[in-house]
């Protein structure tokens, strides 16, 4: 496999989805065992006072708020393998949408967890769920808020494979600052 230059200090990985020439490529889990995996991955978004109003009041005109993204949040996980492409389709056991609510900071946690036995998978299409989730609510509310902010959207927790098991230390990730470059050539701006 291909080795891509790691940051300083960071461990040498080989990253899975390349061949020998570089090419991407679907990992092979065909000599993997099956095994129970579950992940869970949370999301943010803040909005406007007036929108959290509307969607704790039920007065969103397009209707009932946290249904709707629960249901599309579960539907968007269902469909991780069609939006990214390499990830294998998996059949769940379990995939559920939760929402915790913080009044005073007018903020809504998005949590998906999906469960499953297979050979791979849960953690992207957890993360896809939840990001699937807070897009609804922002496409529910943008009549009230166009302002409103989805972020710190990640992998909270993770078991079974090869892997084994992971739990984030941190709530809250450290702070990007604009412009800060990262592996890959990735830079936010």
């Amino acid at each position: 496999m291909k080795s891509i230059e790691q940051p300083s200090g960071a461990p040498e990985k080989d990253f899975t989805h390349f061949d020998t020439r570089g090419a991407a490529i679907m990992v092979d889990v065909s000599e993997k065992a099956v095994t129970s995996r579950s992940a869970v991955a949370k999301g943010l978004i803040s909005m406007s006072a007036e929108a959290m109003r509307a969607v704790l009041g039920g007065t969103v005109k397009k209707g009932d708020v946290l249904g709707v993204a629960r249901i599309a949040g579960i539907m968007g996980a269902k469909h991780c393998p069609d939006l990214i492409p390499l990830c294998h389709p998996l059949n769940f056991e379990k995939c559920t949408i939760d929402f915790s609510v913080d009044r005073e900071k007018n903020e809504i946690e998005a949590a998906c967890t999906v469960k499953l036995s297979g050979k791979t998978g849960a953690e992207m299409e957890a993360l896809t769920g939840v990001s699937v989730a807070l897009l609804t609510i922002y496409d529910m509310c943008k009549a009230l808020d166009r302002a409103m902010v989805m972020g710190n959207i990640r992998l909270q927790e993770k078991s079974g494979g090869k892997s084994g098991h992971f739990i984030r230390e941190e709530s809250v990730p450290p702070e990007v600052l604009p412009g800060e470059q990262f592996p890959g050539g990735v830079r936010l701006c």
